[in-house]
């Protein structure tokens, strides 16, 4: 599956198989993970919601221009929803090109378009309280 939004924990297995192919001379990927710490709070969990349908089209949007700019680019993109604690990991991409500056390149410009403008939202849970972080963080 090349896009997912999930409750369930994510596999890095399942993205990397979403990019194979001969053609790949290079596979990057990020992972991003709950860290413990945030605006100078301790961080118990994070709460991840989305606007499921308009984040997979962003998804798909952001793979064709990877293609475009990045001739031949596969992205696979796989966020987590719902509880993630601290050590979980939220969110995995990965770009496969033929050559590893280009795939460097499109793993970035993914999760940089991921976080400027993707529907999904988290409830940042500390041990004194909790607030919600929108887009961009």
């Amino acid at each position: 599956m090349q896009f997912a939004l999930s409750p369930k924990p994510l596999r890095a297995a399942d993205v990397l198989k979403a990019v194979a192919g001969d053609d790949a001379g290079a596979v990057v990927t990020f992972h991003g993970t709950v860290r413990d710490q945030s605006r100078g709070r301790k961080v118990v969990r994070l709460e991840y919601e989305a606007y499921g349908p308009m984040a997979m089209a962003l998804f798909e949007t952001m793979a064709k221009e990877a293609a475009e700019r990045w001739h031949g680019t596969r992205l696979a993109i796989h966020h987590r929803l719902g509880v993630c604690e601290v050590g979980d990991t939220t969110v995995i991409i990965a770009a496969a090109t033929a050559h590893r500056p280009a795939a460097f390149e499109a793993c970035r410009f993914a999760i940089e378009q991921l976080k400027a403008h993707a529907p999904i939202w988290k409830r940042e849970v500390y041990e004194d309280g909790a607030s919600w972080i929108g887009q961009g963080s």
